[in-house]
């Protein structure tokens, strides 16, 4: 079954929303070096984590790029898992790995061109799973934008022969994650502004939507999105 992740929660009613999904995991940002209108204070996210009922995983979703800094706030959010953003040293990405008592740490590779899959296959060694996302010179996610998934797929069937999970993230919605499960087949998948309103707030219908097509989508077609 395909998994799912709302990230960008930044309020007890986008939680609520979330859970009332069924996603399996909600993105915290904190930590931020470029633009995101999601970015929460430490106290907020560890104040959202710690309402995240059990089975419902917390990641922290940081740009930071010090792994000291990355650690010390994923112990302070509290946080499942420690999914780095930014873009990280080998040898810090090595570290935070080391560190991370437990965590899953969860990669992100932007994909600009054909180079994203040797990136990706070399940094999968050193963490739990890769993110494939999209980026702008100001943003670093959350850019409602999609790449090209043919390299994601290439990316993707890459580390399904080494066992190693791919996210599939960049302008997914609920009228086209469908399409994007069958293109790249991941392990799961990633939404931010794609299920937001114009203030960035969730949006119930529309997260249900993409968590139910998400897991729908290689069982049978899916319905227009409303």
């Amino acid at each position: 079954m395909m998994r799912a992740k709302l990230c960008g929660i930044r309020s007890k009613r986008d939680l609520e929303i979330a859970i009332a999904s069924g996603t399996d995991a909600i993105g915290l940002i904190c930590g931020i070096t470029h633009v995101s209108e999601d970015a929460l204070s430490p106290d907020d996210a560890r104040r959202l984590a710690r309402l995240t009922p059990p089975f419902v995983s917390t990641v922290l979703v940081t740009h930071l790029l010090d792994a000291t800094e990355i650690i010390d706030l994923a112990d302070y959010v509290a946080a499942d898992t420690i999914q780095v953003h930014g873009p990280v040293t080998t040898d810090t990405l090595a570290s935070v790995s080391a560190r991370a008592r437990g965590r899953r740490i969860i990669k992100a590779v932007h994909v600009l061109g054909p180079e994203a899959k040797d990136q990706a296959l070399q940094l999968a060694e050193l963490c739990d799973a890769i993110l494939v996302d999209s980026r702008t010179r100001d943003r670093l996610g959350g850019t409602g934008r999609t790449h090209d998934w043919t390299i994601s797929r290439q990316v993707s069937d890459a580390l399904r022969e080494r066992n190693h999970p791919l996210i599939l993230a960049g302008g997914l919605r609920p009228d086209n994650v469908a399409e994007a499960v069958r293109a790249v087949q991941p392990f799961a998948v990633d939404v931010n502004s794609g299920v937001d309103d114009e203030n960035g707030d969730k949006i119930a219908d529309r997260c249900a939507a993409f968590v139910s097509r998400a897991r729908e989508a290689l069982a049978k077609p899916v319905a227009p999105s409303p």
